[in-house]
């Protein structure tokens, strides 16, 4: 390892807005010391706004030179530019996300995805499905596996055991099985062998335990779903919100935003977002 450590960025789709965040990002007063930042990917030859096969094309071979990177110890860490998986999936791109790519190319089974803003940290049992799949897919062993990788991340980050929130899936957290039984079979099991472990209580009501975690009551919520974890995590962090994958073994972040193409080359993206996922990436170097 070298004696600075060094972060790779990517560029993400080079028509969208991640090339000039990163610009601004470099320039900014919040950007870390005693790190060094290799940029991957290029820009040019990509108009801003005008995705084409050859921009998604561009994305997907940074995120390679990125594993490599990371793989011979080049850098030690990552934070990705956003990408447009619809554009990525067109080219046979195998992945559902960033996330896990990250974790195939490392040979990493036991990751999670975990959104983290203002006061408000998530993890998802469930993450890139359709949500008439989640009462099927969702299993107690899942639970169990991504509170436990919650539970160490925050208490590396708080240098305390954290208090974790985990959320029912159904209104009113099934309301005794009058909304359903995942509670009952699935949660509440998993949430027995967690409380073993840490300070793991629920299942909460999915309509509260937000603005409890808000409050400070909770550290973290562990969510069974992608959208009842992100809907309260952008409405409160919007612009300082970062996706970090969980159980890699190099930090690997990304901003909580896609690559929004009507923005590019406007001036008018905010690159909090990006600046937070800089932050962090470097906090957990």
């Amino acid at each position: 390892m070298p004696a600075r450590p060094v972060l790779g960025i990517t560029t993400g789709d080079p028509a969208g807005i991640g090339p000039e965040l990163i610009t601004r990002c470099l320039g900014d007063p919040g950007l870390p010391v005693g790190i060094d930042f290799r940029l991957i990917g290029r820009a040019d030859g990509h108009p801003p706004g005008q995705p084409t096969p050859a921009s998604a094309q561009a994305a997907w071979d940074a995120l390679e030179e990125a594993a490599r990177l990371l793989q011979d110890g080049t850098i030690q860490g990552v934070v990705t530019g956003p990408v447009h998986k619809a554009s990525l999936h067109a080219l046979g791109f195998p992945f559902p996300g960033q996330t896990e790519f990250f974790a195939a190319r490392a040979g990493a089974e036991n990751f999670a995805m975990c959104l983290t803003g203002g006061p408000l940290t998530v993890v998802l049992a469930t993450a890139h499905l359709p949500l008439r799949e989640v009462p099927h897919l969702l299993r107690t062993e899942e639970i169990i596996r991504t509170g436990k990788l919650l539970h160490a991340f925050l208490q590396r980050r708080l240098g305390r055991l954290p208090r974790i929130a985990v959320a029912g899936l159904n209104p009113h957290a099934g309301e005794n099985g009058q909304f359903g039984q995942e509670e009952k079979n699935l949660i509440a099991p998993a949430i027995e062998q967690l409380a073993r472990e840490g300070d793991f209580t629920g299942p909460h009501s999915p309509d509260t335990v937000f603005h409890r975690a808000m409050t400070g009551e909770f550290d973290g919520v562990l969510c069974m779903y992608h959208d009842q974890g992100l809907i309260p995590l952008k409405l409160l962090a919007f612009d300082t919100g970062v996706n970090v994958t969980l159980g890699l073994p190099h930090p690997r972040t990304s901003p909580d935003h896609g690559t929004a193409f009507d923005l590019a080359g406007t001036g008018r993206a905010n690159h909090q977002s990006m600046l937070a996922a800089i932050q962090l990436a470097s906090e957990l170097l």
